[in-house]
């Protein structure tokens, strides 16, 4: 098993996230990451458009800035065949839409048992659950509802939707597959049914075939893995929230049916694995991946993994999520670690103010006016 530095491991995740040399669109973009980090709309929609098609009028690969555009995130919601919900994790995410039931059928039945406790808090009893579904697949059926109608729907039949319950019923109908985030409206999305926005809007492919548990956790363990390595089996872990024990098996089990699918390397005693032959592009590519890049708050980059060592110390992690409160600056990257952080600015001639870490690195200095002037939009 060959051995890799944690520089060695941020460079190749970018390879892996397809940072580097994108995919030709969104779609497939969504598709090879699985589970797309999605909590923040705008920022998700970045995320994708960073990894999707190719730099506006050059015709070339351009992970960096200007890759795709926003608005090609947006056609590819509208057409149905990416959305957003909760597959994992109580945090929305961004999936192809054919995805989506095969990983709820994996991770929803613990979310659901994890926050029945909360429910019963606030007074979410199967009557009103039911009622709630009810009224939902009434008023969302044909076009959707954005998701201030929907809590106003609720409302007029009588159902709570304050301090948070409105909330809770979204995300219990979300896990059980009835609704979704689908088509744009505005600044946001249109709340829709699975069944009808998929069924009428998804891949023209056959559907796939039922899949096991066991075969389940092995593709979403191998995607994963694949979209995402390096990476040990505890990332995978907490990233899914499924247990070790199955990950572990089906790790086994992969390594025995297609043992050419992964690699594995060593990272300070740690096991990583990866797709196999991600090494020989990394040396191929090591030098793109050098590059500084601006990626959103809320990036797969740094919450796709448990350990976020290879991209920020926790010094560092502390100014990107300052007070722990859950929200996430966007980050600037060098050489895959983050140097700093950044946020759109207000002020005339400058599109982005950085933070740094501590001395901005001179590539990244140099590059700014090019990554604020190519930011998607």
């Amino acid at each position: 098993m060959q051995t890799l530095t944690p520089e060695c491991v941020a460079r190749m995740r970018l390879l892996s996230q397809g940072l580097t040399d994108p995919w030709p669109g969104p779609v497939e973009a969504a598709r090879s990451l699985v589970c797309t980090q999605g909590q923040d709309y705008p920022g998700s929609t970045v995320s994708l458009a960073l990894r999707s098609g190719t730099a506006a009028g050059t015709g070339r690969s351009a992970g960096r800035h200007g890759a795709g555009t926003t608005a090609a995130v947006r056609q590819a919601y509208d057409a149905g065949l990416i959305v957003r919900s909760w597959p994992m994790r109580g945090t929305l995410f961004v999936v192809a839409s054919e995805d989506l039931a095969w990983i709820l059928d994996l991770t929803a039945p613990r979310m659901l048992t994890s926050t029945d406790r909360r429910r019963v808090e606030l007074g979410l009893d199967t009557a009103t659950l039911a009622a709630a579904e009810s009224t939902a697949v009434r008023e969302l059926s044909g076009a959707g509802h954005t998701r201030a109608a929907l809590l106003e729907a609720w409302t007029r039949e009588g159902l709570p939707v304050q301090d948070g319950r409105g909330y809770h019923l979204i995300f219990f109908l979300a896990l059980i597959g009835v609704l979704c985030f689908g088509p744009t409206e505005g600044n946001g999305q249109r709340i829709v049914l699975v069944e009808e926005w998929i069924g009428r809007h998804g891949p023209s492919t056959s559907t796939p075939a039922a899949r096991t548990r066991d075969q389940g956790v092995r593709e979403l363990l191998l995607r994963y893995l694949r979209s995402h390595g390096p990476a040990t089996l505890e990332d995978f872990c907490w990233w899914s929230k499924l247990g070790k024990t199955e990950a572990r098996a089906a790790l086994r089990e992969i390594r025995g049916e297609a043992p050419d699918q992964l690699e594995g390397a060593d990272v300070g005693g740690r096991e990583h694995w990866m797709a196999a032959g991600l090494p020989d592009r990394y040396a191929d590519r090591a030098r793109a991946t050098a590059a500084p890049l601006l990626l959103p708050g809320f990036d797969e980059i740094v919450l796709g993994y448990q350990d976020r060592s290879a991209v920020l110390t926790k010094a560092e992690e502390a100014r990107v999520v300052p007070g722990g409160n859950g929200v996430f600056k966007g980050t600037v990257l060098h050489r895959g670690h983050a140097v700093g952080t950044w946020k759109r600015s207000t002020r005339k001639g400058r599109p982005v103010e950085v933070e740094p870490f501590g001395t901005l690195p001179a590539p990244v200095e140099t590059a700014m006016p090019r990554l604020s002037a190519g930011l998607p939009g």
